[in-house]
């Protein structure tokens, strides 16, 4: 996703390549300032607040927010005996985070301790686990799911083109109206409305999931096919035009666009991937304002 992340640039899966005479290296770390004011809440503290974030894109993971010590308020953070390996960066200590006697996490942050001389960006900062901490805010709007990539990008584009759906023979969706949305690092995703699909045939499914960039989607079977389908009912504004449009999975169910079928095309699945993987639904409720 963006620039580290499915088949960005810096990513193991990338589909394009760097015009370069040498072969680059198989793993390709990037840091650049954030350029942003980031905030981190643990139980009713606000533990660190920064405008010299930097953030680091490693390949197949989400980029991570890392903040200069002295932008995380004193004695908040106890280092632990627990220390991990990092592939490029070296050896990582782990700290324990407490904001009061009920607010604990025991591995809730990390420093690099001997980093390479190449890598000396990073030395002395550190980064919170995500899923550990309550919140994290870009100046007064909570971010969820992980450190938004600024490369990430969405593009919506309505079509006249003739999506057909079908599943055994029984046509769900017959369209000349889709929306096309595309996504970095992913192939485009079309999406149907309403009034062109038998929503007879939609089955509701339980699961949710949340992306940090279109918000909460819901699924649907079809059938025995489960989660063939799934829609944002109420995606975020910069993404409204998708709102309760549905979507079907070409590998799942058959989707023919102007009469060629369509498969599953590499960068359309989402990988669960890190520990900001795993939301609780509850996360993307509307958050509190937050404390001067």
């Amino acid at each position: 996703m963006g620039l580290s992340w499915q088949q960005g640039p810096l990513s193991t899966g990338a589909i394009g390549r760097f015009l370069v005479p040498e072969p680059l290296p198989k793993r390709l770390l990037y840091v650049e300032p954030l350029r942003r004011r980031m905030r981190v809440r643990f139980g009713e503290s606000w533990i660190a607040d920064s405008e010299r974030v930097l953030l680091l894109f490693e390949p197949a993971r989400y980029p991570v927010a890392y903040f200069p010590e002295a932008d995380v308020s004193p004695q908040v953070l106890k280092r632990t005996e627990h220390i991990t390996q990092h592939a490029d960066l070296g050896p990582t200590s782990w700290y324990s985070v407490q904001a009061d006697e009920q607010h604990i996490a025991a591995r809730g942050a990390w420093q690099h301790t001997n980093l390479p001389s190449h890598a000396g960006d990073l030395q002395g900062l550190i980064a919170f686990a995500w899923r550990a901490m309550d919140a994290f805010y870009e100046e007064d709007e909570r971010v969820l799911g992980h450190a938004a990539d600024p490369y990430h990008r969405i593009d919506i584009r309505k079509a006249s083109r003739n999506l057909v759906v079908t599943h055994q023979g029984r046509v769900i969706a017959d369209t000349k109206r889709p929306l096309v949305l595309y996504e970095s690092g992913f192939a485009p995703r079309w999406y149907v409305p309403r009034a062109d699909i038998d929503e007879a045939a939609l089955a509701p499914v339980k699961l949710q999931t949340f992306c940090p960039y279109k918000g909460l989607c819901s699924y649907y079977s079809i059938g025995e096919a489960r989660q063939a389908a799934w829609s944002y009912l109420d995606a975020y504004p910069e993404v409204r035009r998708i709102s309760n449009f549905v979507s079907f999975e070409p590998d799942i169910v058959t989707v023919h666009l102007d009469g060629t079928q369509m498969s599953l095309a590499a960068g359309q699945s989402v990988v669960p991937h890190g520990p900001d993987r795993n939301l609780d639904i509850a996360e993307v409720a509307p958050a509190p304002t937050p404390v001067s």
